[in-house]
């Protein structure tokens, strides 16, 4: 039984409402839950109504330092455990989470406005899906024998870093966690995590969900404020690997910090991912494919999502008036009911920001924007961050809209007619995390792929990262790549070489 001051439930709990308050006001470091040491909270809101749902410790250096602390302590036995055992006791916390995930998905709907069908459920079963497979790969942590010379053994060792620092985001967090974490401890090391402020409950229910198997320290976390929490755990000098999910601007930030303790970083950050669309594509289920790689169901709120379309002239009036159709079907309401579609912006700010680009861009002389899907009409929700989508067309590539990630509902749609033209304008971005290609014309859509500036092309479809698929990005969008072996072999563990001589 872990020495709770909030009585967390054992056993899954559905109703989100009890779950969030039960999590209040705690990080959990060193196996057990933790009050902030300053006893300060902050409140967490549901962005579908307004109020106040739970409050969450607000963490500061003094928490950071207890938790890094623990983890080094424990990271030291933890890698001595053997790793196809650490692996064995990782896919043993998903089957943990397997059990609790329909718990996690309406308590991140909760916390994020995510709809808990078409997006909060799903990420619930990827979190055990990505945990299960790093969980089995435990094996692969292998070296190798180098030949130097006949009479002295030269091989290479796999050796984990120490203490990793996590932070994600607020999108998929459960997700995000997931895929620093499983392969973070797999390979020997004990991690931090400082959870996003706009959603630390449902990341801190599985980090107490994964202590019942894991040994104590090796897996942490604490909440609150990138100055206060996030850098003192960037800076700490026992942290020796940082991995971050965010934005550009604040990944920079990171990444000088780690410059100075000369540890590795990996970064994902943002992106305007472009689609392209060609005349001779499977039209409906290009259609399909475009609703999914605008991440509607989130409104819009992913780095890899569709926000700039380019359509083949032949098809473009047809396609963006079959696009807005769809959408309009789509249903915006109560992120827990089974109806919805589509969710809540996360906060306040993010909700004022991407009003400020659809507001700019309708501004803009020449363009259209179609706004899409109805607003929910529950007297319930009148407070909530809700915001139709909305289609842009005739906006010029100047265009902040074009330009900038958005991080919400909006796409902007532009006719082509040659494909070396529009490869250029895909091109044309500080960004490269993510591209997809909608073609039947094979030859078309690999040459274009290997000219792509992207990290993750796809051809015929936009999946949303999957384990065991590198992922990542390459210009402005980020150092580094996550889901896959090679995450776990080149970005938490390090080389050593060990030469015998035999003579």
């Amino acid at each position: 039984m872990l020495d709770r001051p909030n009585p967390a439930p054992e056993a899954p709990c559905l109703d989100p409402f009890v779950l969030a308050k039960a999590l209040s006001g705690v990080h959990f470091i060193g196996g057990r839950f933790a009050p902030a040491k300053s006893g300060r909270n902050f409140a967490v809101v549901n962005p579908a109504t307004g109020a106040e749902v739970a409050q969450a410790a607000e963490g500061d250096a003094a928490d950071v330092e207890a938790a890094v602390a623990d983890a080094a302590k424990a990271q030291k036995e933890w890698a001595k455990v053997p790793a196809r055992k650490r692996g064995a006791l990782v896919h043993k916390a998903a089957a943990l989470i397997r059990d609790h995930v329909e718990e996690l998905g309406r308590l991140i709907a909760l916390e994020t406005g995510k709809a808990l069908r078409t997006e909060s459920r799903v990420e619930a079963n990827t979190v055990a899906d990505v945990l299960e497979f790093f969980g089995g790969l435990g094996g692969e942590l292998k070296g190798e024998t180098v030949p130097f010379a006949p009479d002295v053994l030269s091989v290479t060792v796999r050796e984990p870093l120490g203490v990793v620092g996590a932070i994600i985001p607020w999108n998929v967090p459960m997700l995000l966690m997931a895929l620093k974490v499983a392969p973070a401890l797999v390979a020997g090391n004990a991690v931090v995590v400082k959870s996003a402020e706009e959603a630390p409950l449902a990341v801190l229910r599985i980090c107490e969900l994964m202590n019942r198997v894991l040994p104590p320290g090796v897996f942490n976390m604490v909440s609150g404020f990138g100055p206060e929490c996030g850098a003192p755990l960037v800076a700490h000098p026992l942290v020796r690997k940082v991995t971050f999910t965010g934005s550009v601007e604040t990944g920079k930030i990171v990444y000088r910090t780690a410059a100075e303790k000369l540890i590795p970083v990996t970064l994902e950050l943002g992106g305007k991912s472009p689609m392209i669309v060609f005349a001779d594509c499977d039209f409906e289920k290009t259609l399909a494919g475009a609703l999914t790689s605008m991440r509607f169901t989130r409104q819009g709120q992913s780095c890899t999502a569709a926000s700039r379309i380019y359509v083949e002239r032949p098809i473009f009036q047809k396609f963006v008036d079959a696009m807005a159709e769809k959408v309009d079907q789509m249903v915006m309401g109560d992120p827990l009911d089974e109806k919805t579609d589509i969710g809540t912006i996360i906060s306040d700010g993010q909700f004022e920001k991407v009003k400020a680009f659809i507001e700019e861009g309708k501004a803009t002389a020449g363009a259209t924007g179609r706004a899409c899907s109805a607003m929910p009409k529950d007297p319930a929700l009148k407070k909530g961050l809700f915001i139709q989508p909305v289609i842009f067309t005739g906006l010029t590539r100047e265009s902040r809209l074009v330009r900038e990630e958005i991080f919400g509902p909006v796409t902007c749609i532009f006719p082509f007619d040659d494909p070396e033209a529009v490869l250029a304008e895909a091109n044309d971005s500080e960004y490269g995390l993510a591209a997809s290609l909608w073609t039947n014309n094979l030859k078309v859509g690999l040459n274009l792929a290997h000219k792509l500036e992207a990290g993750l092309v796809q051809i015929n479809q936009n999946l949303v990262v999957q384990a065991n698929l590198s992922y990542g990005g390459v210009k402005s969008s980020g150092l580094g790549k996550e889901a896959s072996l090679e995450a776990m072999l080149e970005h938490f563990t390090h080389k050593k070489t060990i030469m015998v001589n035999m003579g």
